[in-house]
């Protein structure tokens, strides 16, 4: 593992943060959106006999969230080899 000097840095935890930023977004969309603002329109649809938006706010928002998880670390374990922090680097 090499040490970043303090641009590197910036960049990495930039990159790192807008990351975050933006996964938060989608769980937040995902969460709040169609589990309580769209609960209506969604109800509309039905996913194994249950109504749309009821499956979003208690089932729906946990499996985007389990996904974003994975995701982010795919995402993250690529930007650590791009800036060769990587655990096996």
């Amino acid at each position: 593992m090499s040490p970043l000097n303090e641009e590197q840095a910036r960049a990495y935890w930039k990159r790192n943060l807008a990351l975050v930023v933006q996964l938060l977004v989608v769980w937040f969309v995902v969460s709040y959106g169609c589990g309580i603002l769209l609960v209506d329109f969604l109800n509309q649809f039905r996913v194994g006999g249950y109504k749309l938006g009821f499956w979003f706010a208690q089932q729906g928002s946990i499996y985007v969230f389990v996904v974003l998880i994975f995701y982010y670390a795919r995402k993250m374990a690529a930007l650590d080899r791009e800036f060769g922090v990587g655990e096996d680097d």
